[in-house]
């Protein structure tokens, strides 16, 4: 059974701060690729930063980049999401996915068939 679990959520000011973190078990995870989504209220999940299997190959989605880094320790199975200069409209619940077998990576969610339960990030202006 794989696990997803975020963690590293919480409020901040804008233009501040966080690092998210998310550990895998329960699948081969050096093998697969990563990503991160965000749900705001009343919104849609929206793609935030993908990963491939070796960290080698990220993307990102316009409104992000530049202000948030994706990355991946394969030896800890963890992935990361490291946020600067943080905005009000980045407030969301953020969760984090892995591919499925056989899959590449990218901001389709039917790409990702496993999900976390998600880690609230508040953005106070």
């Amino acid at each position: 059974q794989v696990q997803l679990v975020e963690s590293g959520g919480g409020l901040v000011q804008a233009g501040g701060s966080l690092r998210l973190s998310c550990a895998a078990s329960g699948r081969t995870f050096s093998s697969y690729a990563m990503g991160w989504f965000r749900q705001a209220p009343g919104k849609e999940r929206e793609f935030v930063a993908a990963i491939s299997w070796s960290g080698g190959s990220t993307y990102y989605a316009d409104s992000v980049k530049g202000r948030f880094t994706i990355s991946r320790d394969n030896a800890k199975n963890t992935v990361y999401l490291q946020m600067n200069s943080l905005k009000p409209e980045d407030t969301a619940v953020y969760y984090c996915a892995i591919v499925g077998a056989g899959l590449g990576y990218g901001h389709h969610p039917p790409l990702y068939d496993y999900w976390g339960q998600g880690t609230q990030v508040t953005v106070s202006s």
